[in-house]
């Protein structure tokens, strides 16, 4: 018998593809509820009621001064009036001169508030550090923070120099409340969340730069606020006394020649200057929200 198929050979099968998994379908994101784009309008009118009302309080209380000197309400001769306050800023703007006094006080300003936040962060750490260093000088930050700052100008003025002595004072005045306002910060971090990392086998430093430091930001960030202020006024302070330019310098040479414009217009600089550091600040701690609240 012949035996016509080879009995070695082997079938070939034919198999289908593999399935692939199924990809989830696309599907857009939900659109918000009407109860959170009601609140969404709501906070937004809330921005715009407020921005408006104090753009509104600005605008009347330099309408109530110039109305109160216009009218001899009030002698201009000693409050100038706004109206008044513009050429005169063009003119020192002209002259370089408002430049040169702003950038001045500027300067020291943020040098001052760089030093002051530095060093009393650093000394606060230390406190936190050593309960027997706060122990020794808790008694002396007191009394270094009550007594009256205005009194070191000769002295600043004597050790420092006429320009020196000015960061001086918005050291002086700032650096003692910048350790006090961070201290508190570091000791009122949640001691749960110490213990845990000491018994992680974190070290103090590691305790202090990953527990302490992170839960004391929004402490800090009320001391850069309150720190950015003082450092002007210590600034404004020693240019009173012991400045050859500055804002405050201008301020108390536009009194001396009895030049009440000149007094005024380096006020409203000021504030303008307060403002700006304001919005840094604000934006500032934006950032440090997100980062880490």
């Amino acid at each position: 018998m012949t035996v016509s198929a080879d009995m070695n050979a082997i079938p070939t099968m034919t198999m289908p593809p593999a399935a692939l998994p199924s990809q989830p379908a696309v599907t857009p994101d939900k659109a918000p509820s009407a109860a959170y784009t009601a609140w969404l309008a709501r906070q937004r009118r809330e921005k715009t009621l407020v921005l408006a009302s104090r753009l509104l309080l600005l605008a009347a209380f330099f309408g109530l001064w110039e109305l109160l000197a216009k009218t001899r309400l009030v002698n201009p001769m000693l409050t100038s009036y706004p109206s008044a306050l513009w050429p005169t800023f063009v003119d020192l703007l002209q002259n370089g001169h408002l430049l040169m006094h702003t950038w001045a006080t500027f300067k020291a300003t943020l040098v001052g508030f760089v030093l002051s936040m530095v060093f009393g962060v650093a000394i606060a750490a230390g406190l936190w550090w050593s309960r027997f260093a706060n122990k020794v000088l808790d008694p002396f930050l007191v009394v270094a923070n009550a007594m009256p700052k205005i009194a070191f100008v000769p002295i600043f003025y004597i050790w420092l120099g006429s320009e020196y002595s000015v960061y001086g004072m918005a050291v002086a005045i700032a650096i003692f409340v910048t350790i006090m306002v961070a201290y508190d910060g570091f000791q009122s971090t949640d001691p749960n969340k110490i213990k845990l990392a000491t018994t992680l086998g974190a070290s103090r430093a590691q305790v202090l730069r990953m527990v302490v430091l992170p839960g004391s930001v929004p402490t800090l960030i009320a001391a850069l606020k309150m720190n950015i202020g003082l450092s002007l006024v210590g600034v404004i302070v020693g240019e009173f006394q012991s400045a050859s330019e500055g804002l405050g310098f201008l301020i108390v040479n536009g009194s001396q020649i009895f030049k009440l414009n000149i007094v005024m217009t380096a006020i409203v600089v000021l504030a303008l200057m307060s403002a700006l550091m304001y919005l840094v600040i604000a934006r500032v701690e934006s950032a440090l929200a997100r980062r880490y609240g």
